[in-house]
């Protein structure tokens, strides 16, 4: 299930450059714990500094970064072009999937995430270390597009020529609740399909539940879990898929059209 990979591959994985990039939503930075105990020689990164760009009008509420600002911050981590990067997070595959997607779409071919996160590494008994990490400066050159993205205009075609799925729970979906954006709803004409860290650890059960969506792109809130059925796709043995980044957060921000209810 390449680029998933669990906690003995990981550890056998010789000269990877690993990523603590552990995260809480709407919660404060998890530094603290990347300096109590983290896998050993790992590099703390923070998804909303250092992996997404900063917050603005639109874009969502987890944009793109500016390729120049990437760029050095997989520098001071230590990562080269021809790296293999490991990454990892509590082990629900959302901060994970959204960085291995972000240095997939930087240009960063090897780069994997480790199935169960930290407690799948410590459950297997394997080592943790403790305090900061200063690894060498790394000469990887961030070029960004290498995967496809969507825009709101490219995802609202999306939905009427192709297939746009939306993998917020059945109730965001509706439109009955909202947690977090100021609307609730979803773009018309998006299918609903959740997909939940359980669909990371079963190959065949990826497979069977993606058969039907060959052709799809995929969308959530703020584009991290959208980047989690993106890894599940790529994980399945199927191309990866486009991304609408900007997610629902974006599309709400922009006043776009708004469906409620199911699909017919």
């Amino acid at each position: 299930m390449r680029p998933l990979i669990d906690a003995a591959e990981a550890a056998a994985l010789a000269g990877a450059v690993r990523l603590d990039v552990r995260w809480t939503l709407g919660g404060p930075s998890r530094e603290a714990d990347h300096l109590a105990g983290h896998l050993p020689g790992a590099v703390r990164l923070d998804l909303d500094r250092d992996v997404c760009g900063p917050v603005g009008t639109v874009g969502g509420r987890h944009p793109l970064p500016e390729p120049e600002a990437l760029q050095a911050v997989l520098q001071a981590a230590g990562i080269d072009d021809d790296s293999t990067v490991l990454v990892y997070d509590d082990g629900d595959g959302l901060a994970a999937s959204r960085t291995w997607w972000t240095l997939r779409w930087a240009g960063i071919e090897d780069v994997l995430v480790l199935r169960g996160g930290i407690k799948a590494w410590t459950s297997a008994g394997l080592p943790l270390a403790t305090g900061p990490e200063s690894p060498e400066p790394g000469t990887v050159t961030v070029r960004p597009g290498r995967l496809p993205v969507l825009d709101a205009d490219e995802a609202a075609a999306w939905a009427k020529e192709r297939e746009l799925v939306d993998v917020r729970a059945p109730e965001r979906y509706r439109g009955e609740t909202e947690p977090l954006d100021p609307v609730a709803g979803h773009i018309p004409g998006a299918a609903n399909l959740f997909l939940g860290e359980d669909d990371l650890a079963d190959a065949e059960r990826l497979r069977e539940r993606l058969a039907p969506h060959p052709d799809a792109a995929y969308y959530c809130g703020s584009g991290v879990t959208a980047a989690r059925a993106a890894l599940a796709v790529t994980a399945a043995g199927m191309p990866t898929p486009p991304v609408y980044i900007g997610s629902w957060s974006d599309w709400v921000a922009r006043g776009r059209e708004v469906a409620t209810g199911e699909e017919r």
